[in-house]
């Protein structure tokens, strides 16, 4: 049990726990310091000087969020001198931040314009020394307003944790510059962690969201024949708005978004809401509303299939996920070597997207080419995924689209659709009922959880993943639960566990964050014997900390999204893929043809060169 120890903080007695910083204990107290720049996942660098404060026997103000909180110490959080100091370091950071409030991730609940409005500061007090500084695009994925940022860093920091190095700082003193690499030998891999870390809405996703502002700006004005005109149940808002004429546009949204949308409409995290969502969605004007963890509880079969072959041969071992493209973009540009030991099954999305135009394309009587998939994704790299030309089938894209969580709460802000007050609808059939193998993908660990529910007794008894869909199952999950997986996951963890097989050994990893993936990887090519299977997940906890969830985004957050999804999955009555009635029913009859269900449910991979680097001129993104 670790010893408190007692502070006073504003003339309250409290206690703390050693090692904390001043910030730390103020927060956990339920004490309020302005910080801009700090982050739960970061080592803090006090470059905002927003967190000041007094401490009785020190001459100067300090910042809170890097002085240890000691035994004794008495601090002041308001004070005149405070105040002073803050509101001159706030109208220092406006300055040197081009100010775009309605198309900002941040825009909803913006703690720049919040301090603002506390310390009655002037925002344009100062000329904008950066208002002609460029934009830089990454591929498909990344939008990075150099005018917009405020010097924090903190792009530059969870880059170089990630490992990637993609961005760099250039100059010195107040000419410093965060600046994509030009090192052909380093790439973005659209991890979107940049912008998620991001205070000030610099970094945002390609799509966020000047276009679909001006298109609802123009659509209100149009029909302003009724005052306060909700302009959500249109026919196919978004369908006008990407000029898809005529088509059948469906939704299908990740496993990771239904613990996450409802923080912007005033729920907590974690709040499942998962017909309120579908709700929501349709109200959009989509006219169908699929889930992605049916994709999953296919993209679960297959795997755990492809594991039971490699186990069986011990070729290619150890097997990799590859349902993270940001992973999946590092492997092939930074570590090709281990192309051959990624799964060649394709993520979820692609998977009931490339379902929607062939097994239910053909149920419905509907021409594929007429059918237009948008994936919602907590994820920015899906972005860059579905550009790959190796994922399309018989010349279609599975998926044509990608929004991302923010994307989708602006639609739905903007048009007037409170998910906190909708009445929630059902997914429709057949591709909106999954197992609770399904649901957990969104959280790390839980993409070989599932997988190994459906493959333990494969491993076991010799049989493929598909064979077992047929048979009876036992009903105790063959007692795993992986609880030494835990739900509690910290940024760069290396889990490892070892599943007993009859007479042998399955060693397993879960790794969250590209940092420790790059020391596995060292030791692998020294040991390829060291583990057997290894899930990867780009970002930290998984898509419940996808680079395109809502902001703020920290541990905290990112915990209760998960216990969100696994509390799901334990009132799941179904709980391992193979026993999905659709995953039964597609496999006796669509997936009769082996060569149907290669092309739909697999892919390959290749060495990549370095992805295209846009520089546009400032504001036009």
């Amino acid at each position: 049990m670790t010893m408190m120890i007692r502070a006073i903080i504003n003339g309250k007695k409290v206690k703390v726990r050693p090692g904390q910083t001043i910030l730390q204990a103020a927060r956990e107290n339920g004490i309020e310091i302005p910080a801009l720049c700090y982050h739960s996942d970061l080592d803090a660098k006090s470059n905002c000087r927003l967190c000041l404060v007094e401490i009785k026997g020190v001459k100067n103000l300090q910042t809170a969020c890097s002085t240890e909180i000691k035994k004794g110490m008495e601090i002041k959080t308001e004070t005149p001198e405070i105040t002073r100091a803050r509101k001159i370091n706030l109208e220092l950071i406006f300055s040197q931040h081009f100010e775009e409030c309605d198309d900002c991730v941040w825009g909803f609940n913006c703690r720049l314009l919040e301090l603002a409005r506390k310390y009655k500061v002037k925002i344009g007090r100062f000329l904008d020394r950066k208002s002609d500084f460029p934009v830089y695009q990454f591929g498909p994925s990344i939008v990075f307003d150099t005018s917009k940022c405020v010097d924090c860093r903190n792009c530059f920091e969870i880059c170089r944790k990630q490992g990637v190095n993609f961005l760099k700082l250039t100059g010195r003193g107040w000419k410093t510059k965060v600046v994509p690499s030009g090192q052909l030998n380093e790439d973005c891999i659209y991890c979107g962690q940049c912008i998620v870390h991001c205070p000030a809405g610099a970094v945002e996703a390609v799509g966020e969201f000047e276009d679909a502002r001006e298109y609802l700006s123009q659509f209100q004005s149009q029909n302003q024949n009724k005052k306060n005109r909700k302009i959500s149940g249109e026919k196919n808002i978004l369908s006008d708005y990407f000029g898809w004429k005529n088509k059948i546009v469906v939704a299908q949204f990740a496993p990771a978004i239904r613990t996450s949308v409802g923080e912007k409409f005033g729920m907590a995290p974690g709040f499942l809401i998962t017909e309120k969502l579908t709700a929501g969605i349709k109200e959009l004007g989509f006219d169908k509303v699929f889930d992605v963890c049916v994709g999953a509880d296919f993209t679960t079969i297959e795997e755990a299939d492809e594991l039971i072959m490699r186990w069986r041969s011990r070729k290619k071992m150890p097997m990799f996920t590859s349902c993270c493209p940001a992973w999946v973009k590092f492997v092939e540009f930074y570590a090709p070597d281990f192309i051959p030991y990624l799964t060649t099954v394709r993520s979820p999305h692609i998977i009931s997207g490339g379902l929607i135009k062939t097994f239910w394309a053909k149920k419905q009587g509907i021409n594929p080419k007429d059918i237009i998939v948008v994936s919602i994704m907590p994820c920015v790299a899906k972005k860059y995924e579905i550009t790959r030309s190796e994922l399309k089938i018989n010349g279609l894209k599975p998926v044509d689209c990608v929004l991302t969580t923010r994307e989708l709460i602006y639609f739905l802000t903007k048009c007037k659709i409170d998910l906190k007050r909708i009445k929630g609808r059902k997914l429709d059939s057949p591709l909106g009922s999954p197992s609770g193998a399904g649901v957990i993908y969104g959280a790390s660990g839980g993409v070989m959880e599932s997988a190994l529910r459906t493959a333990y007794e494969g491993i076991i008894s010799r049989q493929a993943a598909r064979q077992l869909i047929n048979e009876r199952q036992k009903k105790n999950l063959l007692k795993i639960e992986f609880k030494r997986i835990g739900v509690g996951r910290e940024f760069g963890e290396i889990r490892e566990a070892k599943i007993k097989v009859g007479k042998k050994f399955l060693k397993i990893a879960v790794i969250n964050g590209i940092g420790p993936v790059k020391k596995v990887l060292e030791k692998l090519r020294k040991n390829p014997r060291l583990y057997d299977y290894v899930e990867v997940m780009t970002c930290p906890g998984g898509c419940i900390g996808g680079g395109g969830q809502p902001v703020p985004t920290t541990a905290e957050i990112r915990n209760k999204r998960a216990i969100g999804l696994y509390q799901l999955d334990k009132k799941k009555k179904i709980r391992q893929a193979q026993q999905n009635p659709i995953i039964k029913e597609v496999y006796q009859d669509f997936f009769a043809e082996e060569k149907t269900r290669h092309k739909i449910c697999h892919t390959g991979y290749s060495k990549k060169k370095k992805g295209i680097i846009k520089i546009l001129p400032s504001g036009q993104h």
